[in-house]
């Protein structure tokens, strides 16, 4: 190595530390002084609280479901519960984009303000790099507070706070949900985003969410605070300077600039003709009744003080149970590690039929995600367990999403299970060790038979044309079997992706990542 090199490399070194140097000197706010405000009990008189109780009034101790398995259908619930509220509206993200989706909600959230309503919006920070303006404006609302999880120092080059501070920076809130009034909640899978609720034109996730009332919804509201108090979650004003030249009434403005473009319209309008909307406005919308468990992470998990038995995985399996006969899993980001593949193979000996759906290689946001599933799928499928892995679609999305199973350019991103056709869980969870171990999550367990069976069905009904079906050949290779145009077609390597695309992920899947996935 020639002396140029070496000189080069010391410059490099001693640059970088100088600005690890600077970067160290960014501390976090102290937390003394925060507000202190706690969820709204006395809600029974509102619209909401009286439509609920004239629903709940047979069903004593159960909580009311319904699947919202369409983009629109998830965005037009929110947008209608954000115009309902009277009293209050809690709402908890992982990301909020500014986009077409992200603006109109903004919006909505803007105009209940505006009628007296109290808000709380607490996002995770790690994805709002573009929303400084938006937030520090809607922060100065008399009726908004604005909380940062797990907030980064450094607006502009947060590179040099994950130098740092990484331990903390690297545990996220990926918890998703929006309750109004306390008395109907949203949790799922979705973030808020074009991409999330069939608005984007070239890329759209297919996701799950439900929308609930009864009881479950006070433990959302309960569990909101205790994230909003948590030692994570700091106030945004001081974290983000307010942004001169941008003030609260253009929150307003950027919605009205986008309702007047044609893609807006064309949206909206479609929105408009959903049979939810027209259920849901006219008091007819089917709930299934059932015992619903709110089950999350503590919020002590952001700052790796978490005790396991506090860990969403282990509430989770204590209240859905060890499965007796069958197993379905749906997971965008599957990456089972050795203990899960163990912990699967085991259930699969003792005659229990597992079904998995996940992303493909070519369908997959994330690549690296993909490098920590690919070096499980052999051993899952000797023990006889059956893989899905969805297809990416053919581009041209423009709100026409089929549901949990396909779309034009999607991705699943969804997150489901269900167990012996009897119980079920909907929340952010990713089958993975990031979900696991590093980011905060959140869901439902319903005890439903119909909600249990809705999802082996959906799988059952669409799977051909959407997934690759994996498989092991004569030799134990692996293939993907496609069904196009009614013939069946076998692929012996990853399909859609190339060459350099499979090595690559095959390189990251050697490389001891794991944890971070």
């Amino acid at each position: 190595m020639g002396k140029a090199v070496w000189c080069g490399l010391l410059r490099w070194f001693t640059c970088l530390g100088l600005v690890v140097g600077l970067a160290a000197c960014a501390p976090l706010p102290p937390l003394q002084g925060r507000s202190v405000s706690y969820a709204y009990t006395d809600t029974s008189d509102t619209s909401l609280g009286r439509a609920v109780e004239a629903l709940a009034r047979n069903h004593p101790g159960e909580s009311g479901i319904v699947p919202l398995t369409s983009g629109g259908d998830a965005f037009s619930s929110r947008i209608l519960l954000a115009d309902a509220a009277e009293r209050s509206l809690d709402i908890q993200y992982y990301i909020w984009h500014n986009d077409m989706a992200g603006t109109l909600m903004f919006d909505a959230v803007r105009r209940a303000a505006d009628r007296g309503v109290r808000v709380r919006l607490l996002l995770d920070d790690n994805n709002t790099q573009d929303l400084d303006a938006v937030l520090a404006a809607l922060d100065t609302h008399p009726n908004i507070e604005v909380r940062l999880f797990n907030p980064f120092m450094r607006r502009d080059w947060r590179i040099l706070d994950y130098l740092t501070d990484f331990p903390r920076l690297n545990r996220r809130m990926h918890n998703k949900s929006f309750t109004a009034d306390n008395q109907a909640t949203i949790v799922g899978g979705r973030n808020i985003g074009d991409e999330y609720f069939g608005a984007g034109q070239e890329f759209l996730f297919i996701d799950l969410d439900v929308l609930a009332i009864g009881p479950v919804v006070r433990d959302v509201s309960a569990d909101f605070d205790r994230y909003w108090a948590s030692g994570s979650s700091y106030p945004a004003s001081r974290i983000i300077s307010p942004v001169e030249g941008y003030e609260l009434e253009q929150v307003a403005q950027a919605a009205e600039r986008l309702r007047k473009e044609p893609r807006s319209k064309e949206y909206r309008d479609a929105l408009e003709r959903l049979p939810f909307v027209r259920d849901l406005l006219g008091g007819s919308l089917r709930f299934e009744w059932a015992k619903t468990h709110m089950v999350s992470d503590d919020p002590a998990k952001g700052l790796g003080l978490a005790e396991d038995h506090e860990m969403l995985p282990q509430k989770l399996g204590r209240i859905l149970g060890r499965p007796q006969r069958e197993l379905y899993m749906v997971s965008s980001y599957f990456v089972p590690t050795r203990a899960g593949v163990e912990y699967l193979t085991g259930l699969a000996r003792q005659g229990v039929k597992i079904t998995i759906l996940t992303n493909s290689l070519e369908a997959t946001d994330v690549a690296a995600v993909h490098a920590g599933y690919e070096k499980r799928r052999k051993p899952l499928l000797e023990a006889g367990i059956v893989l899905y892995e969805t297809k990416r679609m053919a581009s041209g999305v423009s709100f026409r999403d089929r549901g949990l199973t396909g779309s034009s350019a999607s991705s699943l991103h969804a997150k489901t299970i269900s167990v012996d056709g009897a119980r079920s869980f909907v929340g952010s969870f990713n089958f993975d060790p990031r979900s696991a171990e590093l980011n905060t999550e959140m869901g439902l367990a319903i005890d439903s038979v119909w909600m249990a069976q809705q999802l082996p069905r959906t799988i059952a009904r669409n799977i051909r044309e959407t997934a690759y079906r994996v498989r092991l050949n004569d030799e134990g290779d692996l293939e993907w079997v496609e069904y196009r145009d009614g013939q069946q077609i076998v692929h012996d390597s990853e399909p859609g992706v190339s060459l350099w695309r499979r090595l690559g992920v095959s390189f990251l899947s050697r490389l001891p990542i794991e944890w971070l996935l």
